[in-house]
């Protein structure tokens, strides 16, 4: 069989998941390495990753990074703030071959700033390889710097699945030697949002290429999925009940009503001495009325949502970022995507209306062991989805307590 029968086979298999090989799981026993030497890793990338300030890995980085180095596919399931977005980048950056100036490794993210992370982290690890050239493929940037950056020759592209797939359909973007794929936040990747589009990218790859899955939440539909487009993958799972959210102190406030949320709002404000926050949002219409309201009582604040240009997302990220912006209100778009050492404080002005998004949200504080802290504000008829947060979680979210400041300190 040629390659490109082979080719079509797997995409066909990505549709109806009938091939048994590729249906074989590996739910085996994974090795954790207790630090970064021990993984045999070659000394340039081991550099970067004491570079970057890592001592130790995390426990999904004990795990997934060898059998990613290795070229198996590979299955990941960790908390939010422990590490993945650096294993699977070590993972990538150990198959790559730096001789050869092809595209070998594409990392897919729903978002641009989970794209433009990834590709921070690339570039950050591989700061002592030699020749290690890397390109973000998002839309809101202009084509031809694309186009340029492709004809002079990558090695490793991070982007979303529209601006790929489209270098792919122009013919810029050869994938013939990419070894690797990640999809980031697979989840979501997997929806039905994106699942198309990942099967048009995926049908152009080589038909042995090794892919890896990292989110933080996979439902079992997800894995379902998987069994169709993945070769006896190393399942590195984290049961539902046992993604704790250790680290993290949950609160709640019940407002009552929704109206007597705002001065709510106000007063933790003044009691508490916040660092940096992130203020979630079920909506863009909201962000837009809590970012006007705060404004105009002398808060200063910033606002982004999915309806915003790529350029002023992009400036505000790097305000929020660099701290020159302390409180940052935005809805689920940002979630998954925000990874700002310093935040301290989560609060949900709005619970989020899928289950799963909690944990995204309120792993941007506590990121890898650091404390933090979620506030959840509830009206009367949140409280039932407040408890059914509870038990999904198996967890305990508690009265905001009066020296909630310690907490923080």
């Amino acid at each position: 069989m040629d390659a490109k029968a082979k080719q079509q086979e797997l995409a066909n298999n990505f549709e109806q998941g009938e091939n048994s090989q590729l249906n074989t799981d590996v739910e085996a026993d994974v090795e954790a390495f207790p630090d970064f030497d021990s993984m045999k890793l070659r000394n340039e990338l081991l550099r970067g990753i004491y570079s970057y300030g890592f001592e130790r890995p995390s426990a999904i980085q004990q795990r997934a990074i060898v059998p990613l180095a290795e070229g198996k596919d590979v299955i990941a399931q960790a908390q939010s703030g422990t590490g993945k977005t650096a294993t699977f980048t070590i993972g990538v950056l150990s198959r790559i071959d730096t001789s050869v100036n092809d595209v070998q490794a594409l990392i897919l993210s729903p978002s641009r700033e989970l794209a433009v992370q990834s590709h921070r982290v690339v570039k950050s690890l591989s700061i002592h390889m030699k020749d290690v050239r890397t390109h973000i493929l998002t839309g809101g940037t202009p084509i031809s710097d694309d186009l340029q950056a492709l004809r002079q020759g990558v090695q490793v592209i991070s982007g979303c699945p529209g601006r790929v797939f489209d270098m792919i359909d122009r013919g810029a973007l050869n994938t013939n030697s990419i070894k690797i794929l990640v999809l980031d936040e697979a989840d979501e990747m997997l929806s039905k949002g994106f699942e198309d589009i990942i099967r048009d990218i995926f049908q152009t790859l080589p038909s042995d290429v090794q892919v890896g899955l990292f989110s933080a939440t996979l439902p079992p539909e997800c894995l379902d999925v998987t069994k169709k487009f993945m070769n006896k993958p190393v399942h590195i799972l984290v049961k539902q009940e046992e993604l704790t959210l250790q680290g993290i102190n949950q609160f709640y406030v019940n407002c009552e009503r929704e109206q007597w949320k705002y001065e709510t709002l106000c007063d933790l404000y003044n009691d508490v001495n916040i660092t940096q926050a992130v203020i979630f949002c079920n909506s863009r219409r909201k962000v837009d009325w809590l970012t006007d309201r705060m404004t105009r009582d002398n808060f200063t604040v910033s606002a982004t949502h999915g309806s915003l240009d790529p350029a002023d997302r992009r400036k505000i990220m790097d305000e929020f970022r660099t701290g020159s912006s302390r409180v940052l209100i935005t809805t689920d778009l940002l979630a998954r995507g925000i990874d700002v050492q310093q935040v301290s404080v989560v609060i949900n002005y709005d619970l989020p209306r899928n289950r799963e998004n909690y944990l995204h949200r309120i792993g941007r504080s506590g990121r890898f062991g650091r404390k933090g802290l979620a506030i959840n504000f509830v009206t009367q008829e949140d409280m039932r989805e407040l408890r059914e947060l509870e038990r999904f979680y198996d967890t305990q979210i508690e009265p905001l307590p009066s020296n909630v400041a310690s907490l923080i300190e």
